[in-house]
């Protein structure tokens, strides 16, 4: 385990490097003003959600026949040592052409609307700059192709899950990213990123959370 945590420490180093080389082509959205120190995005398993309670929570997205796999859950300003920013100005909200613009990305406008309220109102940047961060950011992942239309239940490990969205995404690795289940079923997966939104960054907060099952179940899609 030292032996792991030491390499990973490295490969998260050589990590600061990463999504930068990915988003050449495109231009990243104004670095957001608020203080904190990385961003992580968090990629819900859909089926997952809708298996834990979801489905009451969201019946459009878990319905059958939506096709949802990973989905766009938030994009989360965080903090290495000190609490995460969060409500920091609840009075603030995205507007219709805002949520129409970020279509598309999260299952519904009305997870959208309140991740803006909850975290993205934390970054200091308007809505329709926080939405493009959120798309730019989702633009530069790769899904691995073993998630992109499962028709039955997989049992993977969580380290399975993870090596395939290394083996996915150029210069990601462990110390950058964790796994999280519940009830034995696969919640999420979230990604580490610098504040600028050029690279990963390693977060030892985060991916110290990785499930520690054995393995977990990944429901299909619905």
């Amino acid at each position: 385990m030292i032996a792991r945590r030491a390499r990973s420490f490295v490969a998260g180093a050589f990590a600061l490097a990463g999504l930068a080389v990915a988003a050449s082509a495109q231009t990243p959205p104004p670095v957001a003003p608020s203080p904190f120190d990385f961003y992580v995005m968090t990629l819900s398993w859909s089926p997952g959600f809708c298996d834990l309670g979801g489905e009451d929570k969201s019946p459009e997205q878990c319905a059958v026949g939506s096709g949802d796999g990973f989905v766009v859950h938030g994009l989360w300003p965080d903090n290495r040592t000190s609490a995460d920013p969060e409500d920091c100005n609840p009075n603030e909200d995205a507007s219709p052409g805002d949520l129409a613009a970020a279509r598309g990305l999260y299952p519904t406008d009305g997870l959208a609307r309140y991740e803006y309220r909850k975290h993205g109102t934390c970054t200091g940047l308007s809505a329709a700059d926080y939405f493009a961060a959120v798309r730019f950011v989702r633009e530069q992942l790769t899904i691995p192709a073993m998630f992109k239309a499962p028709k039955q239940v997989q049992r993977l490990a969580p380290e399975a899950i993870e090596q395939a969205f290394i083996d996915a995404n150029a210069n990601l690795h462990p110390d950058n990213m964790a796994v999280t289940c519940a009830r034995g079923e696969l919640v999420d997966v979230r990604i580490c990123l610098s504040k600028d939104l050029k690279a990963f960054s390693t977060c030892p907060k985060v991916s110290g959370h990785t499930c520690q099952r054995a393995s977990v179940a990944v429901a299909p899609l619905r």
